[in-house]
């Protein structure tokens, strides 16, 4: 049997003031409203729950056994009408990001520190991955990676500048094989291979020429879904390696990696914070967008 929940309230409201005049203020409705609201109750019921005289009122048996389990539930609901009322509020909460690990900027820890600063009522979870999956599916609140992948239903805010990617390698490498003055001969190279996860295709290097688009299955001798390992063997003298260009901008600047084949390598979008929709946006989702453009 399904109970209207307004009724119940009413009922509890009433026996916890023992006054309809005191129970009809706090809930803001007229006695005989309450007198109604009560008397449908317990003709849904088919059993009195209250004993009213002009002076006073009192609970029957089933009035206390309906009350004692009534009353701990309107409790919890009200209260879950407070938290939530509370979250629309300010920023606070739980925020779950799916995040690139390619995504420099946002993971390189001072925009993180900043934000959690800011925003101390947030709690953030992040988790780092390339794999490709329906974040709303997953429980995640957004995610974060390059703007090319992105389903189309999804809103995207851009949260990085273009991009480029940028082909290195150690000199050591280049004086013992030389430099690949085309793509197409990156074939003859030992070359470091990226791919997102197991069982999945190593990424083919993407390439522009003359504003056509190729890209060139090399033969890496060496793949992984880590950029940490790509980037110490190729310091090392491991091969040539390919990613962002952010990503191996300071050990070139150290002089440790030399980027090649720069002429075929134009910029593109970057990422992107993406998230279902914009409406009741949550506080803690919009002070991230907000924190991202400042």
């Amino acid at each position: 049997m399904m109970l209207d929940k307004n009724a119940l309230e009413v009922f509890v409201t009433l026996v916890q003031t023992r006054n309809f005049r005191v129970a009809s203020e706090k809930l803001g409705v007229t006695r005989p409203a309450i007198s109604q609201t009560l008397r449908r109750l317990e003709d849904r019921l088919q059993i009195s729950l209250i004993q009213r005289t002009t002076r006073s009122l009192s609970l029957t048996e089933a009035g206390e056994r309906l009350y004692a389990e009534v009353a701990p539930a309107i409790a919890q609901l009200n209260q879950a009408v407070i938290d939530i009322t509370a979250l629309a509020g300010e920023p606070r909460g739980m925020l779950r990001l799916a995040v690139s690990s390619i995504a420099e900027r946002f993971l390189n820890g001072e925009l993180l520190a900043e934000f959690i600063t800011r925003y101390p009522q947030i709690e953030l979870d992040i988790t780092v991955t390339d794999r490709e999956f329906d974040i709303v599916q997953q429980g995640y609140d957004a995610g974060v990676r390059l703007g090319e992948i992105i389903a189309q239903d999804m809103i995207a805010v851009p949260v990085s500048r273009h991009q480029r990617q940028m082909v290195v390698a150690s000199p050591a490498y280049l004086a013992r094989r030389g430099a690949p003055q085309h793509p197409d001969e990156l074939l003859q190279h030992c070359c470091i291979g990226w791919r997102r996860e197991p069982g999945v295709a190593a990424y083919r290097w993407e390439f522009e020429e003359q504003g056509r688009a190729f890209d060139v299955a090399v033969n890496a001798q060496l793949n992984t879904n880590d950029m940490g390992v790509m980037i110490r063997t190729a310091c090392a003298g491991g091969g040539i390696a390919i990613g962002l260009e952010e990503t191996w901008q300071p050990w070139v600047a150290r002089g440790e990696l030399i980027p090649l084949l720069d002429a075929y390598l134009p910029a593109f979008a970057g990422f992107y914070l993406y998230f279902p929709s914009r409406k009741n946006l949550a506080p803690k989702l919009r002070a991230l967008i907000d924190h991202m453009k400042m």
